[in-house]
């Protein structure tokens, strides 16, 4: 099941979502964090986007199997002036034991469809260029903008990865 989460389930589910992101860097996701990284780096990583989801600059999707969170989704609403018809995806991430069951592609419709009611008209996201979850943004009908060489560096910290800009443009 998708469910958006407010800043207090965000609080009660912190060990969930802390479990998600450390299992995800440990499966050497790219999404900001270098190994060595444990469950304390991950806990104050979701303990940091409270207020954002506090005051909805920042949306939380998550599926929830058997009372627990096994994937997340975040939507930066928050953008500047100019923007106001533009939201961010951030931080797809699904737990190694629970993927293949198209939750990803989940996450991401509700994601969407929240978007939409909330009067977007285009979303943009990044993603390290070859990743798993490129085919599924392009699936869902996300065009690519760019390539940025060296852009981060991967999980281990010992080579440069690129990252692939990509957006899509949403239907009333």
């Amino acid at each position: 099941m998708i469910t958006e989460w407010t800043a207090e389930e965000m609080r009660t589910g912190l060990d969930d979502l802390s479990g998600i992101l450390h299992a995800c860097v440990l499966d050497g996701a790219s999404v900001g964090f270098i190994l060595p990284h444990d469950l304390s780096d991950a806990r104050a990583f979701w303990q940091g986007l409270l207020a954002q989801v506090q005051s909805g600059a920042r949306r939380l999707f998550v599926a929830v199997e058997e009372g627990h969170a096994v994937g997340v989704a975040t939507l930066i609403t928050a953008m500047p002036d100019n923007q106001p018809h533009r939201g961010e995806v951030s931080k797809l991430l699904v737990h190694p034991d629970h993927r293949r069951k198209g939750l990803a592609r989940q996450l991401m419709q509700h994601l969407e469809m929240t978007a939409r009611d909330m009067g977007k008209g285009l979303l943009t996201l990044d993603t390290r260029t070859g990743d798993n979850a490129e085919p599924l943004y392009r699936d869902l009908g996300y065009q690519t903008a760019g390539v940025i060489p060296g852009y981060c560096l991967d999980a281990g910290g010992q080579h440069l990865d690129s990252t692939t800009y990509m957006f899509k443009p949403l239907s009333a």
